[in-house]
Parts: C-alpha cells; sequence; structure tokens
C-alpha cells in the first residue's frame, strides 16, 4: 500500500468512534481471508495482544472497557520491546572480544 492511501485511510481511522474502526476492522479481516495470498503477519506478543481483543470483543465486553485493556497491553508491549532490546545491546556486547589489558612493566 502506498503512503498516500494509508494516510488517508489512518486520518479516516482516527475520527470514528471504536465501534465503527472495529467494523472496519471486521470488513479488513474478511477481504485479508478471502483474497489474501498470505497472511498478516504481527509479531508474537502482538498475536497475543490480538487474541485477547478478539476474546473480548466475542464476549460483547463495552468497547471502553476493552480500549483501556489494550491501552494497559500496549504499554507493556512497548515496556517487553525496550527490555528485549536492552538484552540484545547486553548480548551484543558480551561477544565483543574482550580487549587484551596492558601490564605495566615490573
Amino acid at each position: 500500500m502506498n503512503d498516500v492511501l494509508a494516510e488517508r485511510i489512518r486520518r479516516q481511522l482516527d475520527t470514528m468512534p471504536d465501534e465503527q474502526a472495529y467494523q472496519v476492522l471486521d470488513y479488513i479481516e474478511f477481504l485479508e481471508s478471502k483474497y489474501a495470498q498470505r497472511a498478516a503477519g504481527a509479531p508474537p506478543f502482538q498475536k497475543v495482544a490480538e487474541t485477547l481483543e478478539d476474546t473480548l470483543r466475542a464476549g460483547r465486553v463495552p468497547v471502553t472497557i476493552i480500549r483501556g485493556t489494550m491501552d494497559a497491553v500496549g504499554k507493556a508491549g512497548k515496556f517487553l520491546e525496550g527490555l528485549a532490546a536492552a538484552g540484545k545491546a547486553a548480548v551484543d556486547e558480551a561477544k565483543k572480544k574482550p580487549v587484551e589489558e596492558t601490564k605495566p612493566p615490573q
């Protein structure tokens, strides 16, 4: 999808109430199931969050509760991403060849 189209869709979604935005999501998922050659991939934590959101929607949980829950899940996801990045940086640093220490002549 080109950037202009993506931005146009994003602007429209930003002005919609959550209930209508979920209807748009349902339609997109329908189109994906009908026409997509490959499924849209998502990182593992994102898949868990989407499954939770779908479960809440199927249980007819009010949109305001879903919004609050998903905001909290999103913040947790950002925290975990930062934690994973810090862990990766630590591992990368540990893999570097140690600098040889020079001992002063005795």
